[in-house]
């Protein structure tokens, strides 16, 4: 004998189809309450409290206001010059200034140190006291200082000069200096005196260099006969530079 048919109402009334339904429920309300929260989270995000607007529109009307005032104290305080007519012109004279080069200044000097820092200059090394005073030492040893332009050959250098022992003259005091630079610069064996001289060294260095080096032959007997007391200032005649 076979059961009957459960009726519908049977089947929508059995305790599993209760209990489908409530969960069902429970899970829409819960969807519905997250959609809920991210609108809210939306709308928090796109409408800030303060509107930005209202800000842009206070700062134009402070700045207006500023302008305003700045106006009105330009207009208070605005001041007049009067002329009068028969006021005379009177014409400035400027004063007019120049340059001379350290070449002519050095020439126009003319003396043993003036003639020390020309060749300094040429040889692009450093015109510091103590160069100076290295190169009259050395300007003194080859020729005195009374006479330190003894053939326009203060060092009595050979190059470029027509004796090649050094005992040559140039034209002038000028060119003597321009070729005792090309000397110092062309020769391996100055080597050590132009490093001397380039670094402004302290002066026993770069006497010992010129004594050690092949610029004269005595090697001014190793310093023996070298002094080291300061040189008179001593300007050469006319017609030397």
């Amino acid at each position: 004998m076979t059961s009957p048919t459960p009726s519908y109402r049977a089947v929508r009334a059995s305790p599993l189809a209760v209990g489908n339904g409530q969960r069902l429920r429970s899970l829409l309300a819960v969807s519905a309450s997250a959609v809920v929260l991210s609108t809210c989270a939306a709308a928090v995000l796109a409408f800030p409290p303060a509107s930005q607007a209202d800000e842009v529109r206070a700062a134009d009307a402070h700045t207006a206001d500023v302008l305003e005032n700045l106006d009105r104290y330009v207009a208070a305080n605005a001041q007049t010059v009067k002329v009068p007519a028969d006021a005379t012109v009177v014409h400035a004279t400027r004063d007019e200034f120049t340059t001379t080069s350290g070449y002519a200044i050095y020439s126009a000097g003319g003396t043993n140190h003036d003639w020390a820092k020309l060749v300094l200059l040429y040889a692009q090394f450093p015109v510091t006291d103590s160069n100076v005073a290295v190169f009259t030492r050395w300007m003194r040893q080859e020729n005195g200082t009374d006479d330190w332009w003894n053939r326009n050959n203060p060092l009595n250098n050979g190059w470029g000069s027509g004796g090649g022992s050094g005992l040559g003259s140039y034209a002038n005091l000028d060119i003597a200096a321009q070729n005792a630079a090309k000397a110092l610069h062309g020769n391996p064996g100055y080597a050590a005196i132009v490093a001397g001289f380039a670094s402004s060294a302290p002066t026993s260095q770069i006497e010992q260099a010129i004594w050690a080096s092949p610029w004269a032959t005595s090697h001014y007997a190793n310093g023996a006969h070298w002094s080291q007391a300061p040189v008179d200032v001593v300007k050469s005649p006319g017609g030397t530079w």
